[in-house]
């Protein structure tokens, strides 16, 4: 679950079966009840049904939980990490950070690292599409170093510099803008 939407379709379902649960996360839910064969096959249905998948494998849940972590860091958290980020996902996960890179690279087939990069850029993205922030504040924002490694960044993962792409919107909004006016 990688969403507030997701989290309330799990709640929902949840509440459809007679389920009570401590708590619904990213990538995960505590149900306070054992769970019957039936109900689990019912819920997963359903989850399936949503677009979601139910996962009860112990390697699939923590690449989930990594997953969650990473995007809830990048695009909800408004707080500085203090911390690199291997350390900040190894003590939040209770993994040590070589075990959790690893079992990612091998089953996702990418780094965390790029994972991360991946993320940071779509998010990229969506600040220059807001149009409310430059560059610097994006940067920033994003915890970057510098505006030259964000770029560096953005034109190796997109292959266009941030200017270019926010050029890209714009023109592409002004041609929406002009439907109509013939």
């Amino acid at each position: 679950m990688v969403c507030i939407r997701c989290k309330m379709v799990v709640k929902d379902e949840l509440a459809k079966l007679g389920l009570h649960y401590a708590f619904v996360e990213l990538g995960e839910a505590e149900i306070l009840e054992t769970i019957t064969n039936e109900q689990q096959e019912k819920f997963k249905v359903a989850l399936l049904r949503s677009g979601l998948e139910l996962m009860d494998d112990k390697k699939s849940i923590l690449i989930q939980k990594i997953k969650s972590v990473i995007i809830e860091l990048v695009h909800y958290s408004e707080e500085p990490l203090i911390v690199n980020f291997s350390v900040y996902l190894s003590e939040k996960l209770q993994y040590d950070y070589t075990y959790l890179a690893n079992l990612f690279s091998e089953v996702q087939g990418t780094t965390i690292e790029k994972f991360i990069i991946a993320h940071k850029i779509e998010k990229v993205k969506e600040l220059l599409v807001y149009n409310e922030l430059n560059l610097t504040e994006i940067a920033y924002q994003m915890h970057y170093s510098s505006v030259a490694h964000l770029s560096t960044q953005f034109k190796k993962v997109t292959g266009l510099t941030p200017s270019h792409f926010k050029q890209l919107k714009d023109k592409r909004r002004t041609v929406l803008e002009a439907v109509g006016d013939v």
